[in-house]
């Protein structure tokens, strides 16, 4: 934050100064009491296990300038107390706040899979034009997205922001505050749908993130997607599909892979740019047209979007390729679905050559109660592949290798429960050689296996 002042956190939260000075000069806004930068409000949540008001005080022992508190009537201190009702809606009223004070236009990405990537693809293409700020990390949640908005500054001349959602309305609650000027839709897929029930509830829900939408703003939709190609923008907006088809104003074209990296020629009307990647995978071409086509709505030519893209090399535990110890490493370790799944099958059978190509993947969560089916279809396009091995960790990650036994032909397969076992088996199995492909959602911390086998 720049210039924020007690004063007007005051004014945007309707909350009452407890004690301290309200023309106190705040700079940041933190959630971690551990963790406090100079000039930070310290916002104290209360999550299902811990309630966070406990550690006010710790929080102005290791720097916080000031804190919000819904548990306090009265307090003396020389540092700022701010009383409000909720300090979880005082933090989104204070990030629309900011976000109102602010006038460089935010592109606002949402989707089943791929967010990360296209979010961190598209601010790469728009440095070919701009100061970019984009969000760090993961904060793309009711309390991260506010934050993200918070650390923008009048230096940035444009802002890539990630839109998260795993409840209902939680789309609609941090596109308003985030008030975009384009919004993109990846795809839309299985994730979450243990909380939202069906494909057709997850599409509804991704669209809400046009009640953030700007008038006159853009929408971007992925013409390859049998839900969105044929979705229009809400009234009073423009709508701009990508992909690989003709029904896609921005397309890409005679596609292949070279040296397994993607390459193919972008079209936009009379337009035709060579374009190749240095990420691995097919699925990267749908991201770096939809990059390619915000900078190009955004005044940037796109032969000098694809140069920046062309430079795009991913980053950790998403498809990040290393080589240790003569074997290829592929970690894509941060999360999984069935379509990221296959995705990484495909780069790793894309690996020419390997001596031998291993899978070693875990569990995939919140695909509810058809969960052991989509696992099973991995195995089952794994038997398609030329798979040397899988090895499992997890429960639903056993239906993958029941697939691959019973549908593969001299595929081996291994299984375990323990992340231990897993990593002494990897550790007397692997050779050099080998590519490997580490792949599980985030909760099954297939990371720190992968870390052990591509850090030097």
């Amino acid at each position: 934050m720049v210039n924020i002042t007690v004063q007007e956190i005051l004014l945007a939260t309707g909350g009452k100064l407890l004690c301290g000075n309200e023309h106190t000069v705040l700079e940041h806004i933190t959630i971690d009491s551990r963790s406090q930068k100079e000039g930070s409000l310290f916002v104290p949540l209360i999550g299902e296990n811990v309630d966070a008001h406990r550690f006010i005080e710790q929080a102005f022992e290791n720097g916080a300038a000031a804190a919000l508190t819904s548990e306090h009537d009265t307090m003396e201190s020389e540092k700022p107390w701010i009383r409000v009702e909720d300090t979880k809606k005082a933090l989104q009223a204070i990030g629309s706040y900011y976000r109102s004070r602010l006038t460089l236009p935010l592109v606002g990405i949402t989707g089943s899979v791929g967010k990360t990537t296209t979010r961190e693809m598209v601010a790469c293409a728009l440095t070919a034009g701009f100061k970019v700020y984009k969000t760090p990390g993961n904060h793309n949640s009711q309390v991260g997205v506010p934050i993200t908005i918070s650390e923008i500054t009048p230096d940035d001349e444009i802002g890539v922001i990630e839109l998260g959602m795993s409840e209902p309305g939680e789309l609609t609650v941090i596109a308003k505050i985030a008030q975009i000027q384009m919004a993109v839709i990846t795809n839309i897929g299985i994730t979450h749908i243990e909380q939202l029930g069906s494909r057709e509830n997850i599409y509804k829900e991704k669209l809400t993130i046009q009640d953030g939408l700007t008038q006159g703003g853009i929408l971007f939709l992925n013409g390859d997607d049998d839900l969105l190609r044929k979705t229009k923008a809400k009234d009073g907006c423009r709508t701009i599909y990508y992909g690989t088809g003709e029904n896609s104003d921005y397309r890409a074209e005679e596609i292949r892979l070279e040296d397994g990296f993607p390459a193919f020629t972008a079209v936009c009307k009379e337009q035709r740019v060579p374009v190749r990647l240095a990420v691995m995978g097919s699925h990267n071409v749908l991201n770096a047209m939809v990059s390619l086509a915000v900078a190009a709505e955004c005044g940037i030519p796109m032969e000098a979007a694809a140069k920046r893209l062309s430079g795009f090399a991913g980053f950790k535990n998403r498809q990040q390729i290393y080589t240790h110890n003569g074997m290829t490493i592929i970690d894509d370790t941060y999360n999984a679905s069935p379509v990221s799944m296959k995705a990484g099958l495909e780069v790793l059978s894309s690996l020419t050559k390997a001596k031998r190509r291993i899978a070693v993947l875990a569990d995939m969560k919140e695909l509810g109660e058809d969960a052991f089916k989509y696992h099973y279809e991995i195995g089952e396009y794994i038997a398609e592949h030329p798979i040397y091995e899988v090895v499992t960790l997890g429960e639903l990650a056993g239906e993958i290798a029941r697939a691959v036994k019973e549908k593969g032909t001299g595929i081996l397969v291994k299984e375990f429960m323990e992340q231990e076992t897993l990593v002494a088996y990897l550790k007397e199995e692997l050779k050099e050689g080998d590519s490997v492909l580490f792949k599980g959602s985030n909760s099954m911390k297939l990371s720190q296996v992968a870390d052990q086998f591509h850090l030097i």
